[in-house]
């Protein structure tokens, strides 16, 4: 994400959607016209600031060319970010330039940006330090499967708009005991903007066992200059996790015929170039069965309703360096809903129908061994790959699926 002038007012805030956080004087340096998050898609807000990389590291908190700003940014991470190497998962991360002193303190870091051009210069800044740099939306960072110990993000949750929602999947990337390291403020002082550290506290509680605060303003070497307006950092360490939670997973079995539709994923940081049925998770409290007709609609577009709907089977599955989770499988027919259209192309490359008796190979593995069973007849399923077993379906490999049997209903 970024920061800069709003038209009429020099050395504001510009809303935007996924660079690094951006506070300038000199409205000259990045393009005219910026973009906002409700009313412009992600695409144009990463054009927008594609055009600004060129420029973005002459700001001198965005590039880090002073010795002494560098040096005040190095300092404030290493009291933020863990003392042993971490996973840290830097969001609308620019440039890299906090990427970079990240990974010169020894922590493994991956970097998300919307901007196709500044990930390509952050790749280039953290060449050989074992850093990743993705390029996708830091709201929904595409990084799949993955957990981190820490999410760290500069001047980005102010301009998204539901900032407790997004608090709430970042804080569902973290391992248990990690924590968010949030960079935000409030600038300009004739129409102020952004997220004061009050309202950022209130959406992170719920989330966190404690909190801290630090106040940045007073702090000239972290900007190159003194500053008035409200600047900090927040560090939140994630409550104790609640026992006995599992992800619940849903996936929809849309019957052509004896053919299935099948999507292929693409940019997602999970499985990417994998056949997988239509699929997500269901939100906290959410009924399964809205859950699928969400997922369904946004990835394919039909409008399914309730009784569209009949549970095919139910799997247990626990990846290979994953946790457990719930796997509800939906069948519905052909022609409920409308006509699947591929929803997602950002996410999708192609979708396409596939004999169910002849399914392909290149499958996320526990989506194939769930058909697998469907056509079996196998209504409740185990699933645990081994450590080393790839995400991706072995058909030379063992199978790892383990139907349970099913009590037959008593006689009348």
């Amino acid at each position: 994400m970024a920061e800069g002038p709003v038209p009429g007012q020099p050395g504001g805030p510009v809303v935007s959607g996924g660079c690094e956080g951006r506070s300038v004087s000199d409205e000259s340096a990045v393009p005219a016209d910026p973009p906002t998050t409700t009313e412009t898609p992600p695409a144009a807000e990463a054009g927008y600031w594609d055009a600004a990389a060129p420029s973005f590291d002459e700001e001198p908190d965005h590039g880090l060319r002073d010795p002494a700003v560098r040096a005040a940014w190095a300092g404030r991470l290493a009291d933020w970010l863990p003392g042993a190497p971490s996973d840290v998962l830097d969001l609308g991360c620019g440039t890299g330039s906090l990427a970079l002193l990240a990974a010169e303190a020894g922590h493994r870091v991956t970097g998300v940006d919307m901007s196709p051009r500044m990930a390509e210069r952050a790749r280039a800044k953290l060449a050989g330090t074992g850093a990743e740099v993705l390029t996708g939306d830091a709201a929904r960072p595409p990084v799949g499967e993955r957990r981190f110990d820490v999410v760290l993000a500069r001047h980005v949750l102010w301009l998204l708009p539901d900032p407790a929602a997004v608090l709430r999947h970042w804080a569902g990337l973290l391992r248990p005991g990690g924590r968010l390291v949030l960079v935000e403020g409030v600038w300009g002082e004739v129409s102020p903007a952004g997220l004061p550290a009050r309202r950022a506290e209130e959406a992170v509680a719920p989330l966190a066992d404690r909190v801290r605060v630090e106040r940045l303003s007073g702090d000239p070497g972290l900007w190159g200059r003194a500053v008035t307006d409200e600047r900090y950092a927040l560090v939140a360490h994630l409550a104790p996790p609640r026992r006995h939670t599992e992800v619940v997973d849903v996936h929809l079995i849309l019957r052509r015929g004896e053919e299935v539709l099948l999507a292929r994923r693409r940019d997602t940081g999970y499985a990417d170039g994998l056949l997988h049925a239509p699929s997500g998770h269901a939100e906290d409290g959410e009924d399964v069965r809205e859950a699928m007709i969400r997922e369904a609609r946004e990835e394919t577009g039909l409008d399914l309703a309730p009784g569209d709907l009949r549970v095919a089977l139910v799997m247990q599955h626990q990846g290979p360096r994953g946790a457990p989770r719930i796997g509800w499988f939906f069948e519905a027919r052909y022609g409920a809903g409308g006509e699947p259209v591929n929803a997602e192309p950002a996410k999708c490359s192609e979708i396409g129908w596939f004999p169910l008796d002849a399914l392909p190979d290149d499958m996320v593995a526990y989506c194939r061994a769930g058909l697998d069973a469907y056509r079996a007849g196998d209504r409740f399923v185990l699933h645990r790959h081994h450590p080393d077993d790839s995400i991706a379906h072995d058909p030379t490999g063992p199978a790892r699926g383990v139907p349970l049997p099913v009590t037959e209903p008593a006689a009348g």
